[in-house]
């Protein structure tokens, strides 16, 4: 017993090291040009959709502070056993990084503000994958499925009324691009609130 909790902590110690040592040496692939971003049509507003996203605090990825913060999110969900307690951190982080690429966007930060984007975007996956693990062991997850399909419509909206006007051109595609996440994740919480007979939440994008 002594050598199996010895060993995992070497193991999840090793684990921890290669994090940091991941997160302190990286960096956005690509700097993008800060032109000014084309002024969204306002012939066709973007629809609201009610739902709260977190405040992500002061300490931003742009700040050198940011690796311990991500090292305190990393050790939190990998010591957390209940796959739907890691369902709803995940939406959590992504809410969050949403919420800081806003911020960094509009401070001109476009590198690290889509960079920051789509590692949030993905953690979408990540929380329906541990939904996913949460209901085939027996848990209820219908109200999380119903929070996340809700989140994903609302980080469309965000995208489109916040992320895109904020962007500099040649970022824009990019951003368009990691939108399949949330447009994923909501049809796939569609799917499995539909097989139930539970109601899901409408999507007003569908048909724009």
């Amino acid at each position: 017993m002594m050598k199996r909790l010895l060993l995992g902590s070497v193991v999840f110690a090793l684990s921890f090291g290669v994090f940091l040592v991941s997160a302190l040496h990286s960096s956005p692939s690509r700097a993008f040009t800060l032109k000014p971003s084309t002024p969204k049509p306002t012939s066709s507003p973007t629809p609201q959709i009610t739902y709260f996203i977190s405040f992500p605090g002061s300490i931003l990825p742009d700040s050198p502070l940011w690796t311990l913060k991500a090292a305190r999110d990393w050790v939190e969900y990998y010591t957390t056993v209940d796959p739907l307690k890691k369902a709803e951190l995940a939406l959590l982080f992504s809410d969050k990084r949403l919420a800081a690429s806003e911020i960094l966007l509009k401070n001109k930060k476009a590198d690290v503000g889509v960079t920051t984007f789509t590692k949030g975007e993905k953690y979408l996956e990540v929380a329906f994958s541990e939904e996913e693990a949460a209901r085939k062991g027996g848990q209820n997850t219908s109200d999380f499925l119903i929070k996340l399909a809700t989140a994903s419509l609302k980080h469309r909206q965000v995208t489109e009324d916040e992320i895109l006007p904020a962007a500099p051109e040649d970022a824009k595609p990019e951003i368009i691009k990691d939108e399949f996440y949330a447009k994923d994740t909501y049809k796939s919480c569609l799917y499995i609130l539909n097989s139930k007979g539970i109601p899901a939440p409408k999507d007003p994008f569908n048909g724009q």
